[in-house]
């Protein structure tokens, strides 16, 4: 395990796990947090033993979103360090699964996210709590909020400002699955388990299909399959589990 002084970085049997380690802050972002959130992310994505990206926070919070101490002074820091997370977590190539284990406000409810799935605790909430402050969305959450919710729903969200419970997050898209709290780990460590079983070169050409499709035609995309699928029909991966599902192979 690496440990920096506010993440936590873990790797074993192909999952990265980054724990936000604030928990006395509910592990609030400050510029140090956020510093030490991009070289674990880039230490992982850059990683071949890296399979599946875990984030979570330690304690009873995902994430409180900006240190409202150092919030006056590191502002323009914090919001800059937004976007280099939010690219980073798009472009890497690995799933990656946030496990929302409490609150996620702010710029953590944009940092879940960003992330590509999301599973929590029936005790996590989520909220774009922003105009408290007299502030928007940042960390990607004018462009997350509104594919996830719609830009009607996105909006009555950022203008109330309000945490939303579990079961209204997973009814709204929020969250793609909940969880009884005391289950939460167990249920992450096996989905993260078994996308790592996956082809790493098909579930990473996934990735990269799916997203570029939000700003693709129709006809690109097409012409993505079928590049993507003659490249991993060469692979010996592929190969081999085409030749264990034919039905010649099964009726030995």
């Amino acid at each position: 395990m690496a440990a920096y002084e506010r993440v936590l970085v873990e790797i074993a049997r192909g999952i990265g796990t980054v724990t936000l380690n604030r928990p006395e802050k509910l592990n609030a972002l400050d510029r140090e947090l956020c510093d030490e959130l991009r070289e674990a992310l880039a230490l992982l994505t850059n990683s071949d033993a890296v399979r599946v990206i875990v984030i979570t926070g330690a304690g009873r919070a995902f994430c409180a979103g900006a240190d409202l101490g150092v919030l006056e002074e590191e502002g323009p820091a914090l919001v800059a360090a937004g976007k280099d997370v939010a690219l980073a977590l798009r472009a890497a190539p690995q799933p990656v699964l946030a496990v929302v284990n409490g609150p996620a406000a702010g710029g953590g409810a944009n940092l879940a996210l960003a992330c590509d799935y999301r599973i929590a605790s029936d005790q996590a909430s989520i909220g774009q709590v922003f105009h408290k402050l007299g502030l928007v969305p940042d960390w990607g959450g004018s462009f997350f909020l509104p594919r996830l919710v719609g830009p009607s729903k996105a909006l009555e969200l950022v203008w109330s400002a309000r945490m939303v419970p579990a079961a209204e997050a997973l009814a709204l898209g929020l969250f793609d699955q909940v969880v009884r709290h005391a289950d939460l780990a167990a249920a992450a460590r096996s989905l993260a388990e078994r996308w790592a079983a996956q082809p790493r070169a098909a579930v990473r050409r996934a990735k990269e299909a799916l997203y570029r499709s939000e700003a693709s035609s129709l006809a690109s995309m097409l012409d993505l399959e079928i590049t993507q699928q003659n490249e991993l029909f060469a692979t010996p991966e592929a190969r081999e589990r085409i030749a264990e599902a034919s039905p010649a192979k099964r009726s030995r």
